[in-house]
């Protein structure tokens, strides 16, 4: 099975998470690409679609919704999941129930699931504008990303994977008989 990881990534901390899902599905014996949602036009070749971005002031980037849109409809019965990465600070800003608005992309896509992960905040990496809304939010330079977590997720994925592709299987063997 050959997996697409796209994610939308202002500062590359969303990406990097993308590279960490790669890996991970990578050694759970899938073949992955990663690529930025704004050089996907299609998904020949993919059985699975891996879509995240990274998250300001509750949305994602337009990049990772307009990919969400493009292929929402053609996705032809591919698995898709969703991640987001956003909350920094401790406690997390914004709090993570109230972080990200996907249920519009979820129905797009049909994900079978979204998934939230902590971001990553360097003021250094910012421009005026985002290091005035950072202050003003009293948001500090952090890392919340969680790369155990990050793991874990992507073995879920695997596991489904795997389990759909087995009861395609057994379908077809069944159905060969």
């Amino acid at each position: 099975m050959s997996v697409l990881i796209c994610a939308a990534s202002r500062h590359g901390a969303t990406r990097e998470i993308a590279l960490a899902l790669a890996e991970a599905l990578a050694d759970e014996g899938l073949r992955v690409a990663v690529k930025p949602p704004e050089e996907v036009f299609d998904l020949e070749g993919y059985g699975a679609l891996v879509l995240g971005s990274a998250v300001y002031l509750g949305h994602w980037l337009p990049s990772a919704k307009d990919l969400a849109h493009r292929i929402g409809g053609r996705l032809e019965g591919r698995a898709v999941w969703l991640f987001s990465s956003d909350p920094v600070g401790d406690p997390p800003v914004p709090a993570p129930d109230s972080a990200v608005h996907v249920k519009a992309l979820m129905e797009a896509t049909g994900a079978r699931g979204h998934h939230l992960f902590g971001g990553s905040l360097a003021r250094s990496q910012l421009g005026r504008v985002e290091r005035v809304a950072a202050a003003a939010l009293h948001v500090p330079d952090a890392d919340r990303r969680d790369w155990d977590e990050i793991a874990a997720w992507a073995h879920e994925i695997a596991c489904d994977l795997r389990s759909a592709s087995g009861t395609e299987t057994q379908r077809r063997r069944f159905t060969d008989v």
